[in-house]
């Protein structure tokens, strides 16, 4: 239920010159939602925190108040709004929320049973929430007037609206189209200019094979010294004259494929990751050097890592482990063979040996071991 209306009626002052209105004849345009579900209790406290601003203030504060009363709250005002301009001709940007109120409704008597025999009664409280819209003084007005214009802000009522229409109406002439037929544009100067320039990029322009017709009738058609006429000197210097700006002296990919790879050896090293690849690695065939080394110890040496780890980097033909931090070398099929992180490989243990690395637990331990029930 809405009304509205500015008819002042039961209007006294208090001795320090407060005016009071009836709470049921306050002037401004009001709205008003009755038996809302929820206790006058529990709807004042979200009430207090709007009376006395701006619609637009309030209106964002009842959007983020977490209590389920909010919502109505918020229906109310929006109601007392619309009222104001429909009913009252009055512009949304000029109002503020003047009065807002809760009132006991019924209340509604309910039972639950308790123990012994006994109930208990429920009471579940209804209110009815008013809101009252009323416009500000001419001085608040001015005031907030001149702070948008400050600020930049963009008012929210009707001028902002149709602020925000003309911005959609400019965008929406502005952006491409993006359906299938095509548009039939007639190209600028510029456009056949800058066309027409990379089109004939790298070509002799007229005015260079002039110049070089020119200098063919005066310059008898003789060798300069070194087999090259006059004319096809000219020619070949118009040409280079038109290529020269093509050519990037400062390219990153020429200076890439010019560096060579330095050092000897068979294993392979790359400057951009540090990593270093042994023959019949994962990544050997793909890779390019950029350093050759000759054994993993040099590579190590120079700051390089093993792509992948050690484990990637098992040459074709070495089965052996080797641990760098125990001096171990590990045979397949020995008993901690599968636990050893390989650090280095070999093809026999002479060579793990002749490395300076051990049999772990001794040469016992490095025999094969092998299941009886296989024997068998």
């Amino acid at each position: 239920m809405a009304t509205s209306g500015k008819a002042v009626a039961a209007v006294r002052e208090t001795r320090k010159g407060a005016t009071i209105h009836k709470t049921n004849e306050r002037p401004g345009t009001r709205a008003q939602v009755r038996y809302v579900r929820v206790s006058a209790y529990k709807a004042r406290e979200v009430l207090d925190l709007i009376r006395g601003r701006h619609i637009s203030e309030a209106d964002e504060i009842l959007q983020f108040v977490e209590r389920d009363v909010a919502i109505v709250v918020r229906k109310a005002l929006a109601s007392a709004v619309a009222n104001a301009m429909n009913n009252d001709s009055q512009d949304p940007e000029a109002l503020f929320i003047s009065s807002c109120y809760a009132d006991e409704g019924p209340t509604l008597k309910r039972w639950r049973p308790r123990a012994r025999g006994r109930a208990t009664r429920i009471r579940k409280r209804t209110c009815h929430i008013t809101v009252i819209v009323a416009r500000l003084p001419e001085a608040e007005l001015k005031r907030r007037t001149e702070r948008d214009a400050r600020t930049g802000r963009t008012p929210s009522g009707t001028a902002g609206r149709a602020s925000r229409r003309a911005r959609v109406a400019q965008s929406r002439k502005a952006e491409t189209h993006d359906h299938d037929h095509d548009h039939e544009a007639v190209p600028t100067e510029i456009d056949s200019a800058e066309a027409e320039a990379e089109v004939n990029e790298g070509v002799p322009t007229t005015e260079q094979v002039a110049s070089a017709e020119e200098a063919a009738d005066v310059v008898d058609v003789a060798d300069v010294g070194d087999g090259t006429t006059a004319v096809e000197e000219l020619a070949t210097d118009a040409a280079i004259d038109t290529t020269d700006a093509d050519v990037d002296p400062a390219d990153p990919a020429e200076e890439t494929a010019s560096i060579e790879a330095t050092g000897t050896g068979d294993i392979k090293g790359n400057a951009g990751s540090m990593k270093y690849h042994v023959p019949g690695s994962q990544w050997y065939d793909q890779t390019e050097a950029e350093e050759w080394f000759e054994t993993a110890q040099d590579a190590e040496a120079a700051g390089y890592e093993p792509a992948g780890g050690p484990e990637r980097q098992k040459p074709e033909g070495a089965d052996i482990k080797g641990n760098a931090d125990s001096m171990k070398y590990h045979v397949p099929g020995s008993q901690w063979y599968d636990q050893t992180d390989a650090e280095a490989w070999f093809e026999t243990a002479e060579e793990a040996e002749a490395a300076g690395y051990e049999p772990a637990g001794g040469p016992d331990k490095q025999d094969v071991v092998t299941d009886e029930r296989d024997e068998r």
